[in-house]
């Protein structure tokens, strides 16, 4: 795929989505980090569900440590792996209290030093909260790169390499949000909407369909 396809594919999806943001609620820097801990192998939608019931109860670092791990399951156990996400949960908690004065992390080498804060969860806070052009790969963002040939990979680290060196900057912030969008939206796992695609002609897919 060559940059004009490039720079068309990204103005399409800004121009049809110009604020795009995570599905996640959240209203605070804080809230996004739990939030996105969560979400790992787990729908939005679940994990809002959640946290609409946990955060007008304990929305800040000392209110969920003091809640301790059998507390936070009581709000979190209709949430996958909510056991081990529970003890991650907590355990960050207390390193924020200790390390960071209660206070989220812009920097990505303190915030992978959390507990159950990889490099995609790192991502996705230092962009949607902090404003930083980072690409936080999820099986989304992994499949439309590779199927529509805008970023080719073999893994998460290449496609992520890839669409920072090959998105034009002008569109960088937000092209984490909108590559997420369409793969949950438009090009889906078992079978892309290619006939609802406004990208569908710029696509390099070569088994589109009629959805």
């Amino acid at each position: 795929m060559n940059k004009v396809k490039r720079h068309e594919i990204f103005s399409r999806l800004r121009d049809d989505n110009p604020n795009p943001t995570t599905e996640l609620a959240y209203s605070s820097p804080f809230e996004l980090l739990i939030a996105v801990i969560l979400s790992a192998q787990a729908t939005d939608v679940g994990v809002n569900k959640a946290t609409r019931k946990l955060y007008p109860e304990a929305n800040t670092p000392e209110a969920i440590y003091a809640l301790g791990v059998d507390g936070l399951k009581e709000y979190i156990k209709t949430i996958g792996l909510f056991n081990a996400k529970a003890e991650n949960v907590i355990k960050t908690c207390k390193a924020l209290i200790e390390q960071h004065g209660s206070v989220v992390p812009d920097s990505r080498e303190a915030l992978e030093a959390l507990p159950g804060v990889g490099r995609k969860t790192a991502n996705v806070v230092l962009n949607t909260a902090f404003g930083q052009p980072t690409m936080a790969v999820d099986t989304h963002i992994f499949r439309v790169s590779n199927r529509t040939r805008i970023a080719p990979g073999k893994n998460v680290n290449e496609v992520e390499q890839k669409l920072l060196r090959f998105i034009p900057k002008e569109f960088l912030q937000d092209a984490h949000h909108w590559l997420i969008l369409h793969g949950r939206y438009i090009c889906t796992a078992r079978k892309p909407r290619c006939g609802a695609c406004l990208i569908e002609d710029l696509c390099e897919f070569k088994q589109k369909t009629e959805l």
